[in-house]
């Protein structure tokens, strides 16, 4: 598979407060590098507040980047002006985790859907293309008469899907999608992802918190903590043996009484730290009950211990 995305030291800090507030800065993405081969899903999980949305709008220019670069097929986009980066918005879309919210309720769905193709002036029968998409992600070309109320949260996922679809992207960036569905109605989505990547040759960067899902749809997974991966491996190896205590109290979080046996995940202790005061040394060293020294003292670096497994813990063994 060929290189689709590269970032490099990638940093996304909010400069808190006026002028009178001092140095306080948010560090909501702190130096992240990653990569993403076309076709293929790059899942990045973690807890509310790590960074992994603004990561994913960070990637898209949705947010602008404080420091870092964002390379798209060979391009390095972090400092594309927006007129130059429009023709690259067809190459990368973004399905949002409320799909109502970002469904304008005063249109229907087949003005919804065709408004990509609309600003891309993609010539053709805008009305028969939308019914097409609105098919192929399981719902009647009907629909498009129809306002996204009147639409299940499910439904309104397919048709964000389709809007994303629109355009024939290379990468789509999935933040959330699957956290306020049903169990049922999560599987079938996720089933649909997985036929779309390959009738549609895509790549996915799928934020999400859960690991249970995360297992179903990824290629490898990137853990992120307090702005930074503390762990990246391909998927099969970070449920079998997860290097990072962090990592590990994730996976103990699955409810996989039998896949456990008799191994004792370390125990997350109180709440993350805030991105605006980020710990010294290793920055998950507050919560892990494996701390020593060295761990409270110097910042770990994403280390690989073994081919595509790479880890920031200074304990950590391959």
């Amino acid at each position: 598979m060929a290189l689709l995305l590269e970032v490099r030291n990638l940093k996304t800090h909010y400069r808190l407060g006026g002028w009178l507030s001092g140095r306080r800065v948010l560090r909501a993405v702190d130096g992240v590098d990653l990569t993403l081969n076309s076709q293929q899903t790059l899942a990045v999980v973690g807890e509310s507040g790590s960074g992994k949305t603004t990561l994913g709008r960070t990637i898209l220019r949705l947010v602008e980047p404080t420091e870092g670069k964002i390379v798209l097929d060979g391009q390095d986009i972090s400092r594309f002006s927006q007129a130059r980066l429009r023709p690259l918005r067809r190459r990368m879309q973004i399905v949002f985790q409320h799909p109502y919210a970002s469904l304008n309720p005063r249109k229907r769905v087949g003005r919804i859907v065709a408004q990509p193709l609309r600003v891309h002036r993609v010539p053709g029968d805008h009305r028969r293309q939308v019914g097409e998409l609105l098919e192929r992600v399981g719902l009647p070309a009907s629909a498009a008469n129809h306002y996204p109320h009147e639409f299940s949260g499910g439904q309104r996922q397919r048709i964000a899907i389709a809007r994303a679809l629109a355009l024939r992207p290379d990468l789509i960036v999935l933040d959330e999608i699957t956290s306020g569905l049903d169990v049922t109605v999560k599987l079938r989505v996720l089933a649909l992802l997985n036929e779309l990547q390959a009738d549609f040759r895509l790549a996915y960067l799928f934020i999400s918190h859960d690991l249970a899902v995360v297992r179903t749809v990824s290629d490898r997974v990137a853990v992120m903590y307090l702005g930074r991966i503390v762990e990246e491996s391909p998927t099969p190896a970070i449920f079998e043996r997860p290097l990072h205590p962090y990592t590990q109290v994730l996976k103990a979080s699955i409810p996989e009484p039998a896949a456990r046996g008799s191994w004792n995940p370390p125990v997350l202790v109180g709440d993350a730290p805030s991105p605006v005061n980020v710990p010294s040394g290793c920055r998950f060293h507050p919560r892990c009950p494996l701390a020593q020294a060295i761990c409270r003292e110097v910042e770990p670096e994403l280390r690989e211990l073994a081919p595509g497994r790479r880890v920031a813990c200074h304990l950590a063994e391959a």
